[in-house]
């Protein structure tokens, strides 16, 4: 089944080499370095694919937050239901609802001038079938004026894809740990180890591919048999917990930030300890409150 990568070609002796992704500095028509300003597409990301080039993608759920990873250059923001356990105080992503989705979407994109804006369709509001899922999604680009929208789910979501898509609306799906069904899964186990859970992750990403969709998430797989589905896909992958090889890579903002409380995933990088510094300022304001340092005098009005 798991093929040997073009750089594994290249050492075994094969002469054969794919062609290098242009440095973004030298490429204005990049996704992450480019610099055009106008609001990214869905073509733009094929485009991104055909040229081998990775891109991030990161979690937003306010206005002010988006706004500084749209000037950082982010340019794929993602509105996930995982608001739902790092904003909104639930265990999981499974109580997040469509109004809280759809309010939250349309601060993202207020928020933003240049990053395409992807909203999850939350659990509940398209497993009926299509017409759920059209009637959903529909709000989410309506109301909140996202550029496209996210659902989980392979070969059992392909419809609702193919007819999201038919009616104009981009998707992209999500394929092997899906965190709506944490319940069915017993928890977040990794996917797609053994042969018979590879072919079927394999054939549930080609599914929403053959459905339309513009990209695909793949979540806790492991590292080689993403790969294999990378190079199995004309669209692109977006890997969190799926190694290196996929085109993209997206992270929960709040994890990579070090905002999280508690165990973090495996496959996350924290970038920063932004618990420890918010936190080390909430104690200076209260200090300075408690102690009569705050408000000083510049601090005012006379």
């Amino acid at each position: 089944m798991t093929q040997l990568s073009p750089a594994r070609n290249e050492a075994a002796g094969a002469t054969t080499q794919e062609p290098t992704a242009a440095p973004a500095k030298d490429n204005p028509k990049a996704l992450y370095g480019g610099t055009r300003s106008r609001r990214i597409t869905v073509r733009d990301i094929a485009a991104a694919k055909e040229r081998g080039e990775k891109w991030p993608m990161l979690t937003a759920y306010d206005a002010m937050t988006a706004s500084v990873f749209d000037e950082a250059g982010i340019p794929v923001l993602l509105v996930g239901d995982s608001m739902g356990n790092c904003h909104l105080g639930y265990e999981s992503t499974v109580p997040v609802t469509l109004d809280e989705i759809t309010i939250l979407s349309a601060a993202v994109v207020r928020g933003t001038e240049r990053a395409l804006v992807v909203a999850d369709l939350p659990f509940g509001s398209y497993q009926e079938g299509p017409v759920q899922a059209l009637r959903s999604a529909t709000r989410l680009v309506k109301e909140a004026g996202v550029g496209a929208v996210k659902l989980e789910g392979g070969e059992r979501s392909a419809h609702q894809v193919e007819l999201l898509v038919s009616s104009g609306i981009p998707v992209m799906a999500h394929v092997g740990l899906t965190p709506q069904s944490v319940h069915a899964f017993g928890g977040y186990p990794v996917q797609g180890r053994g042969e018979e859970a590879a072919q079927q992750l394999l054939r549930d990403a080609k599914a929403v591919q053959d459905a339309g969709a513009f990209s695909v998430v793949l979540e806790a797989v492991p590292a080689e048999l993403a790969a294999e589905v990378t190079r199995s896909l004309h669209i692109p992958t977006v890997g969190i917990g799926a190694g290196a090889e996929c085109d993209a890579q997206v992270l929960v903002w709040t994890d990579m930030a070090g905002f999280t409380a508690g165990r973090v995933p495996r496959f996350v990088k924290q970038y920063l300890d932004l618990r420890k510094l918010l936190g080390g300022a909430a104690r200076a304001f209260a200090e300075d409150v408690v102690g009569g340092a705050f408000p000083a005098a510049e601090h005012s009005f006379r």
